[in-house]
């Protein structure tokens, strides 16, 4: 039997980056250790796009998570994002959690291949060849 990694004074709180981690799977196993050990969680991001950002707003809506979460609006980042609806600050700097299927969010495939070829027109290395520019 092991000791609960809070009360044995390993960690009072758990920040966790879902991207940082390696995904959902990952942070959803990182969810379970936390309440399976009443282990205070926040849940954090910064660049993601609307993708990423609903999927930590799905995390953040999770029972559990207590804390307010790092999560900000993506017109701060993007002046035009992957997925409708926007992610806006509402009141008191809160963001609504989409309601709906999966990630509940609609994905814009014209804006992920524009954003494609944006990415591969003016990233410095060139992925076909493996070298740089």
């Amino acid at each position: 039997m092991h000791a609960s990694p809070s009360r044995s004074g390993a960690c009072k709180i758990i920040n966790l980056k879902p991207a940082r981690v390696g995904g959902f799977t990952e942070s959803l196993e990182v969810y379970k250790v936390c309440a399976e050990h009443e282990i205070p969680l926040w849940i954090g991001g910064l660049l993601e796009t609307g993708v990423g950002r609903a999927a930590n707003l799905a995390f953040a809506s999770l029972p559990g998570v207590n804390l307010p979460c790092d999560i900000s609006a993506t017109d701060r980042y993007y002046q035009r994002d992957l997925t409708e609806p926007p992610f806006v600050l509402g009141p008191n700097s809160t963001i609504e959690v989409p309601e709906g299927h999966g990630i509940a969010v609609d994905i814009k495939r014209d804006r992920v291949l524009e954003a494609q070829s944006y990415w591969f027109a003016n990233y410095p290395y060139r992925h076909e060849l493996g070298e740089k520019r």
